[in-house]
Parts: structure tokens; sequence; C-alpha cells
């Protein structure tokens, strides 16, 4: 079994990942958010091994991501001006900008949908990745589809290392959640809380729905069922104790009350802040996952700011255990 190179993201091997990407090569690398596993947009057969190798439903559509406000124009029309106040305020960073999509784009990517998802990541290698490239690299987490999102070059290796061709090791991703996603199209509608919080965008554009998981797919992350450990989870406070003879962990959000009831624990901020909390999510829950557990006792984080994109996976992770 051969496992993806891993390299330190200095200058040569982003350009070597660059080249790769031309190729029509997989390589995950690191963002602000978590690491992406990239393929060049522009190529479809490129873009089916992401679904393949992330084992990937082809109706869930990916994110493009570019380098440049010229490449975001070759990717989707910024045709709203609500658009380009959002670029000029969050870009680059943690926000999925859905718009129409521009006819270079294979079907591919956005699951056959008229719309595309785009971002600027704010993460220096990714950037510098992409502008190595050239091209816009279509990149969703690079984990196995339903599973941990990967903060860490290691998480990468655990899931999906003998599947894909290069590692770029940045580190660990600085927000630790996923990018927020926003469609703009007639009216503003939120299909993913991430890490930009709702709050911050409305007070740039005015009131944004929040869009419904009846519909189907129009960006990642909008199945009931996503970002599960593979260790049973359950939201619960902490006043509830678990049940005799489990093997039980907690993840808290802030103070333990009773350590003795548990195998393991994991405190996403001792000090309470919800972006520390985020930052320390996916990697909390990896080694939760890696603890030997039978289950995961999660406790509820307020749903403010980026507690929303926290508790979003929660239940989306609690949802695949009670299915």
């Amino acid at each position: 079994m051969t496992v993806a190179e891993v390299l330190q993201a200095d200058r040569k091997a982003i350009q070597r990942a660059a080249s790769l990407l031309r190729e029509g090569k997989l390589v995950a690398f690191p963002t602000e958010t978590v690491y992406g596993l990239g393929a060049c947009a522009l190529n479809p057969q490129a873009v089916a091994r992401i679904f393949e190798v992330k084992e990937r439903p082809l109706f869930d559509p990916l994110i493009v991501h570019v380098a440049t406000l010229e490449m975001a124009g070759e990717v989707g029309e910024f045709l709203d001006p609500r658009a380009l106040l959002l670029v000029k305020r969050f870009w680059p960073g943690p926000l999925t900008l859905v718009l129409p999509k521009r006819p270079t784009i294979p079907d591919i990517v956005t699951a056959g949908l008229p719309t595309v998802g785009v971002r600027m990541p704010a993460h220096p290698v990714a950037l510098e990745l992409i502008r190595e490239a050239g091209v816009p690299v279509a990149a969703p987490s690079a984990n196995l589809f339903g599973h941990l999102s990967p903060t860490t070059a290691a998480h990468v290796v655990k899931q999906i290392g003998d599947r894909i061709d290069l590692v770029l090791d940045g580190g660990q991703c600085p927000i630790g959640v996923e990018s927020t996603v926003l469609e703009l199209l007639e009216e503003p509608v939120l299909l993913r809380p991430g890490g930009i919080p709702l709050e911050d965008l409305e007070r740039v554009i005015g009131k944004i729905r929040i869009g419904s998981l009846k519909d189907s797919p129009r960006a990642p992350g909008q199945l009931p069922f996503h970002y599960a450990p593979r260790v049973p989870l359950r939201i619960v406070p902490q006043e509830m104790p678990p049940p005799p003879g489990f093997r039980v962990g907690l993840l808290a959000f802030q103070v333990v009350r009773h350590p003795e009831w548990f195998v393991k624990v994991e405190i996403l901020s001792s000090n309470g802040d919800l972006r520390e909390a985020a930052a320390n999510f996916f990697a909390c829950l990896h080694r939760l996952e890696e603890a030997g557990l039978d289950l995961i006792f999660a406790e509820p984080v307020p749903e403010v700011g980026l507690g929303r994109a926290i508790m979003d996976r929660l239940r989306k992770a609690e949802a695949k255990t009670l299915q």
C-alpha cells in the first residue's frame, strides 16, 4: 500500500504540488478552515477522483477555491452587488458564495446545478498553491465522506493517505470549522453556518434567510448526516450521567463537572471562547474517536457566532448516530 508523501509546505513543496494539480493529480493542502482535497476544477476526470477517493455522492457539489478576484470571475458570475460587498469585507476568508456558474466549470463540480460555490481561502499556503497552479481548485475537506473533517496533515493521512498523491503540511488549521456558505441569487440564503458568523454577514447585507435541509443539496454540508466520528455521539447536558457498562467520553465546552464519569474528556475552550472552541472542535473529536470509546457525550454550546457552526456539526453527527 502506497501512502501519500507528506511534505512541509515550503516553496519547493508548493511548486511540486501545483505541478501535480496541473497533471490531474490530487493534493491535500491546509486552509484556514480545514484541510482541503484539491483537484484542478477545470479537469472533470481529476474532479471525479475526488468523489472516488472520498466515497462522496455525486449529487453533493464541491467548492471551487481561487487566489484572485480575476480567477473568481472566471468561475462564477458576480451579478449581485451584495456579492462584491461581501468579497470586499470577508475575502480572503472562510466565506463561500454560491453564484451562477461560468460555462468553463464542469457539471461534475456543481452536481449539475447552474450555480457554483466559490471562495478565496485566507491561508498563505493555499493561496500560493492556487497561484502557482494557475487554475481554480475544487476542494472539499480531505477526509472520507461523512466523517470528521481534518485540521492537521496527520488527520488527512489517517483517513485517505493511501488514496491521494501528496499532502502539504501547513500545521493546524486556525479556524477549524468549514467555511460559511451563502447563496446569492434572488435573496441571500445561509446554506451552511461556518467560519464567518451569520451576524457578521447580516451587518453587511441585511437579513439572511436560513436554508432548509428539505431542499436538494445546493452546497457541501447540507446533508442531514455529516461530520461524524466513527463512535456514536449524543448531545446531552453535562448533568446527565453516562449509561453503566459503557466506555463514554465527553466533549465539554468550558468546564467538566464530573470527570470521574468519563474515560476521556476533551475541553473546547477553558475560558468559553467560541473562536477557540471552533478551532479545537475537530481535533478534540479525532482524539475522542481514537480513545476506544463506546459513546461520546457532547455538551451543547451557545448558538451565537461560531457556536452556530459547532452545533450544526454536532447535530449532524448525532443524526448519523440516531439513524
